[in-house]
């Protein structure tokens, strides 16, 4: 164990945490926690590079919590009427696409690599940012539904986790052609 996978561990207990103070109407809170989540995010995978520390183990770990805070917040959010739902669906279901892409994948015994796209890191970079306005918004008591800003992160979010959901499953296709072409010969 290292100290970049021990922030990512650090990060994933943190998300139920966020999930508790949601729950308790302690936006405050949840914003610091949320904050603290995000800089683990970013110091892990520096601290990976600088120190030469990457791991099989934490290029596992690292996208499984960053999908934990971002699920667990939107899925909150959305339940606590903050978030439109139809946003929380869109991002859960591109995950799950990606997922069964993978589970495809895997079954068909295709050999890949987990690597994200530009438009797949612009999503997350996206998921997050709205996540962090709404509990900052939360957090101080922001009448936020008056800001014509939260459509706007709102429906750029969605087009960005469409764009990636659509991106990767042309990907996945690809994927699966070039090894069906490469049986045939």
């Amino acid at each position: 164990m290292n100290i970049p996978n021990l922030l990512t561990l650090t990060r994933i207990i943190l998300v139920p945490v966020i999930v508790i103070l949601l729950i308790q109407a302690s936006f405050f809170k949840a914003m610091i926690v949320f904050v603290v989540a995000g800089i683990t995010d970013g110091l892990d995978g520096f601290l990976a590079r600088v120190l030469n520390q990457k791991t099989v183990l934490g290029s596992y770990l690292d996208p499984l919590a960053d999908k934990a805070l971002i699920l667990t917040s939107f899925v909150t959010l959305s339940i606590l009427g903050v978030v439109p739902s139809w946003l929380s669906v869109i991002v859960i279901s591109r995950d799950c696409i990606i997922l069964i892409g993978i589970s495809v994948l895997v079954l068909m015994d295709i050999s890949f690599e987990v690597k994200p796209t530009f438009v797949s890191k612009v999503t997350t970079a996206l998921q997050l940012l709205t996540i962090f306005m709404v509990m900052v918004f939360l957090g101080f008591s922001v009448d936020f539904n008056i800001h014509a800003i939260d459509d706007m992160i709102y429906w750029l979010t969605a087009f960005f986790t469409i764009a990636s959901g659509l991106n990767y499953i042309v990907i996945g296709f690809r994927m699966m052609n070039n090894t069906s072409s490469a049986e045939k010969r």
